[in-house]
């Protein structure tokens, strides 16, 4: 799709500020049902596409992504605009600077339409966690879109973005985009800088791009991959065009199954996985059984790593700095029984009381419960071993195939309330998507057809996991797929 737009403009059959014109028109029609965005940069959008028809009428060369209309998430950082990380206490943030895979997606001339929604400070896997609303899902506004790039993913499925950024720390772009039916990566952890993200997991996030094709997404990661100073787990690039690997030839490829994975499939999901193996097979992959003996512990490890990681990241917002703070609401008890002003420790309480979600007071309790004097050991260290064995099952995998191949989601996208009671039955939804971040190896989202569920015809998609900085494999596989699959 991006291509073909960047054709059209070369072409002068469209221009860059008429293209975001009817993006914003489309998101002004839909939106009001989807809440995809928390804030529309309308004055910036259409400023950056001048400046791109400028160009054009001078006959200077123009990249593929200059005047393409795209989201961003609201947890990455653009400068001058609101980011609230989906959060009530950032309600006031206003960014003092660009995140750097924005700065990036700016110097390649790309177009921000915006910052969308999300499950506060990415914790949720279902979009009902965002302080702003939920989003609805376009294919069945009853069901969720999926968490917790929630408003990406919405608004590249309801054509209100051409593309979108997401950050990734348990399946929130792969998740979210197999739910909406689009194109969720993940790639490898350091891949691209996280500077300018807001931290919620810093050891398992990285920033992800949702999209209409797999050739979308391999543009965007072209642009925002590489070294970044400001972040040190960060790796060169050496300047790849990832879209130039996308050949359609995957013959001889090694694609690892995981029995146990299909196994607790319903019969639905479970064939339509088996037609994507199928489907392989016929495109000339090589499909083999494997083995990923401690993957099943991934759950309960992401489920420890993280709300550690987030009870330590979330320790910085208590309305001091920066941020709403709870006598800026003026709630009933911003003063003792005595009428005496709040003492420091009394302000910090009642701002994370009043200003948090239910959802990240529980990561916060959690993770300050596990990284306690006599628990360290028994549960955090004792994840991080399990990680361990978990990235060595990767390395074993990774000398007998190329990629492994699993589905995304145990059931198509579910309805609004219903395992928001049950955490645990919630957790379960990242069954097949922790292992990835646990591992730190990209990921793929690549949609997989629909499935009839109570009359509605819902997407569903399945995942691919490359080894270590081998986009250039996952990206090649997934596209010859969906290429394959289009043409019959």
């Amino acid at each position: 799709m991006i291509r073909e737009l960047h054709e059209k403009l070369l072409a002068r059959k469209i221009t860059a500020v008429e293209l975001t014109e009817q993006y914003f028109a489309v998101i002004e029609k839909k939106d009001k049902g989807l809440n995809a965005y928390l804030t529309l940069t309308k004055e910036l959008a259409l400023e950056q596409a001048e400046k791109v028809d400028e160009k054009i009428a001078k006959g200077e060369e123009i990249g593929l992504l200059e005047g393409i209309p795209g989201g961003i998430k609201d947890l990455i950082l653009l400068e001058g605009v609101r980011a609230t990380g989906g959060s009530k206490i950032l309600d006031n943030y206003i960014a003092p600077n660009d995140a750097t895979v924005v700065k990036n997606l700016k110097q390649a001339g790309a177009i921000f339409l915006g910052k969308t929604n999300c499950d506060e400070f990415a914790m949720g896997s279902s979009g009902e966690k965002s302080a702003y609303g939920p989003t609805k899902n376009p294919h069945d506004t009853a069901r969720v879109p999926g968490g917790t790039s929630s408003g990406s993913a919405a608004a590249v499925a309801a054509d209100m973005a051409v593309w979108a950024l997401g950050t990734d720390t348990g399946g929130s772009t792969r998740q979210p985009a197999a739910f909406c039916g689009t194109v969720g990566l993940k790639p490898t952890y350091g891949r691209v800088s996280r500077y300018g993200v807001m931290a919620a997991a810093s050891s398992l996030e990285q920033v992800g791009v949702l999209s209409k094709t797999v050739e979308d997404a391999a543009i965007i990661l072209s642009e925002i991959s590489g070294q970044d100073r400001m972040d040190a787990t960060t790796a060169q690039s050496f300047g790849k065009r990832y879209e130039d690997y996308l050949t359609g030839e995957i013959k001889g490829m090694k694609i690892g199954i995981v029995k146990e994975y299909l196994d607790n499939l319903g019969d639905q999901m479970k064939k339509t996985i088996e037609d994507v193996i199928a489907k392989f097979k016929k495109l000339g992959a090589e499909i083999q059984e494997i083995e990923l003996p401690h993957a099943r512990y991934s759950l309960p490890v992401f489920y420890i790593i993280n709300p550690c990681e987030i009870s330590s990241n979330l320790a910085r917002y208590d309305g001091i700095k920066y941020g709403m703070r709870v006598d800026d609401k003026k709630e009933t008890d911003v003063t003792d029984p005595d009428g005496l002003p709040k003492t420091l420790l009394e302000t910090y309480l009642d701002t994370r009381k009043y200003e948090l979600g239910t959802e990240a007071k529980r990561r916060i309790m959690l993770g300050t419960y596990a990284l306690s004097s006599g628990y360290y050991e028994a549960y955090y260290l004792r994840a991080q071993k399990v990680r361990t064995l978990i990235k060595k099952d990767f390395e074993e995998a990774y000398k007998k195939v190329d990629l492994i191949l699993t589905p995304i989601t145990p059931t198509p996208a579910f309805k609004f309330g219903e395992k928001m009671n049950n955490p645990v039955d919630m957790y379960l939804e990242d069954i097949f998507t922790v292992t990835a971040n646990i591992a730190g190896v990209p990921a793929i989202s690549v949609p997989a057809g629909m499935i009839e569920v109570e009359g509605k015809q819902l997407p569903v998609g399945f995942q691919l996991m490359g080894e270590w900085f081998d986009e250039e494999n996952l990206l090649r596989a997934a596209d010859a797929y969906e290429k394959g699959k289009s043409n019959g």
